[in-house]
């Protein structure tokens, strides 16, 4: 396919993409979209981010959160096991991974194996469907959307695939999916391989799946992406997909709102 395809076929895509998201997203047309914070953090410890999704959910249903909230971030390099398990799909010893150095955690979000670490952009979405009125399956559709979004920023058709929830290139899985839904709020959600090392990714089968491979959005495309770009581009799409506005916030700022709701859970 010659240059001048490509481009036109990516422009095709993104018009695409545009239609779908006034058609599944009326709300994207408010001109005073819902107000959801963002809260940045660089790198943070997989059970330290789950603790606080816990206390934030908590927080969210007891209304010390007035609003829904999208956590952005990177996790120094862990496997997690969804409700599916996923023990069964590693394929190196636990002593190989304790010489590496890499945990392996068990969590309740849907899914099987995952790996997560630096160059990976995850978001965790803490969203009230319930009082938002948004079905599960929807939800987990928008934030394909994201990502399908981002990818397409630069020119990546990536696509959907009816055999696991994501986004994928062909037979490479590039964005994985897995939420958690507790007292109707949301929790976990989605990681993008943007500049991963996906060396870890050949010691399990990915999802569970046989003969699946990783690819990151560096490896698709020739220009030269950073995390700061990706991260600023994924905020947009949220905003698009969702029709919210994200209004930024320093982790510090959930400090009295943890501390509240671990009262409220005594």
């Amino acid at each position: 396919m010659s240059a001048s395809e490509t481009k036109i076929k990516s422009e095709n895509l993104r018009d695409d993409r545009k239609d779908q998201l006034s058609i599944r997203n009326p709300k994207s047309k408010i001109q005073n979209p819902e107000t959801w914070l963002s809260i940045d953090f660089d790198r943070i410890d997989y059970q330290e981010a789950w603790e606080l999704q816990s206390s934030l959910i908590t927080a969210r249903k007891e209304r010390i959160l007035q609003q829904d909230m999208v956590l952005f971030l990177e996790h120094p390099p862990v496997f997690t096991l969804g409700r599916r398990g996923g023990r069964e799909c590693l394929l190196v010893s636990e002593e190989f991974l304790e010489k590496s150095g890499v945990q392996v955690i068990q969590v309740e979000r849907g899914g099987n194996i995952t790996f997560h670490g630096p160059g990976q952009l995850v978001a965790y979405p803490i969203v009230d469907l319930q009082s938002a009125r948004i079905k599960v399956v929807d939800f987990v559709n928008g934030l394909e959307e994201v990502m399908l979004h981002t990818a397409a920023h630069w020119g990546i058709a990536a696509e959907r695939n009816p055999a696991n929830r994501g986004i994928w290139m062909g037979p490479h899985k590039m964005g994985s999916i897995g939420i958690a839904v507790r007292r109707g709020i949301s929790f976990h959600g989605l990681a993008l391989n943007v500049l991963t090392d996906l060396t870890p990714f050949s010691w399990i089968q990915p999802c569970g799946l046989k003969d699946v491979g990783m690819t990151t959005m560096q490896q698709e495309t020739a220009q030269k992406l950073s995390m700061q770009q990706v991260r600023t581009v994924l905020k947009a799409q949220f905003e698009k997909v969702f029709g919210v506005k994200l209004v930024s916030k320093k982790p510090e700022d959930l400090n009295a709102i943890s501390e509240k709701s671990a009262l409220t859970m005594l």
